[in-house]
């Protein structure tokens, strides 16, 4: 093809790309189904994790739960199984409904279980390990939400080399092994759904911790990258989603703050209303998620802006120190626990 008619119908391509996205803002797209289908979460032990694992339960997809924390695993796997509970008896209910009615069973049935492993996603073969016992144990994995995370909560020039690298390790390199284990099965069946919970702090940076943000920009770029060499490879039933949420309010950096102004019109997120938000993304096949909407205007200013413009804006809204109060409430912590340990 001559390169002036491709550039046409590329840029022709470019535009209706717009009013797609246009009109997807617009017009709410229908709810893919992942009823039956083995979907397994990182850090499901707890806070969002813990969350996506009951949205997806609700939606009848079985289970594989994740978390280096066993006891919280096991209480994430406990409201599992109640809503699962809950569905059977909608359906056995719905059944005598239809039978008094001389109709057909309408809902379908599924073998919805729950299935909890111990695994530190930091540790490479620890992943590798635990996601063959999975394959043997459940089956082939469907949808795979990388969602667990952590926070040193120190600044750069106090924080210990282990907890950076391990940040590191949880947040960004996790998603490779995971990936690793499960995209090749994927890729035989061209089908699956692999979702990056990251953060707006992967989009965009802030004082104090620095780790953290490196870590989510580059489980963001490790995503992107992802994305594109699936789009290379024409595996188009294999989706991906990037969710980057605002600060969420699940303790995790119980303390930030912005300034006191602004505060009452960009407070930290409910946890449930981010997961909502992120289901539906999910759920409609949405390549990128960041909630509130506003992130998308700050990452585009970031990108145009110039640097200390950008510093002004920072300095305006109070995010350029939003993190301070929160490392001097994990310092406290720390210091506290060590006196009561005698350190």
């Amino acid at each position: 093809m001559n390169i002036v008619v491709e550039f046409f119908v590329v840029t022709l391509r470019v535009l209706w790309a717009f009013v797609v996205a246009a009109a997807r803002w617009l017009v709410r797209r229908p709810e893919k189904s992942v009823a039956g289908q083995v979907c397994l979460i990182t850090g499901a032990g707890s806070g969002l994790g813990r969350l996506f694992a009951l949205e997806f339960a609700r939606r009848r997809a079985r289970l594989v739960l994740w978390d280096i924390n066993a006891p919280g695993n096991d209480e994430t796997a406990g409201l599992v199984r109640h809503i699962y509970r809950q569905l059977a008896e909608e359906a056995v209910a719905a059944a005598r409904k239809a039978a008094g009615h001389g109709e057909e069973e309408v809902l379908p049935h599924y073998n919805l279980q729950v299935h909890t492993y111990t695994c530190d996603v930091s540790k490479r073969e620890n992943v590798y390990t635990t996601a063959e016992r999975v394959r043997k144990e459940v089956g082939e994995v469907s949808v795979l939400v990388n969602n667990a995370g952590v926070v040193s909560g120190h600044h750069l020039l106090e924080c210990p080399d282990e907890l950076i690298e391990r940040t590191m390790m949880v947040n960004c390199h996790a998603h490779f092994w995971t990936a690793k284990a499960f995209l090749p099965k994927m890729l035989e069946l061209n089908h699956g759904h692999i979702v990056t919970v990251a953060s707006s702090l992967g989009l965009f940076s802030t004082a104090g911790v620095e780790d953290y943000c490196a870590s989510k920009f580059g489980a963001v770029g490790f995503h992107e990258s992802l994305s594109h060499e699936l789009k290379a490879a024409e595996k188009d039933g294999i989706k991906t989603t990037l969710v980057c949420p605002y600060l969420v309010d699940t303790g995790m950096f119980r303390g930030c703050r912005i300034r006191k102004e602004i505060e009452p019109f960009l407070p930290p997120l409910k946890p449930d209303y981010c997961v909502k938000q992120a289901m539906r993304a999910i759920l409609t096949d949405q390549p990128m998620i960041c909630t509130p909407r506003l992130m998308y205007m700050v990452t585009f200013m970031k990108s145009i802006l110039p640097f200390e413009a950008v510093v002004c804006m920072y300095r305006f809204l109070g995010a350029d120190k939003c993190m301070y109060p929160f490392i001097a409430q994990r310092k406290q912590a720390t210091n506290n626990n060590e006196a009561k340990n005698g350190i």
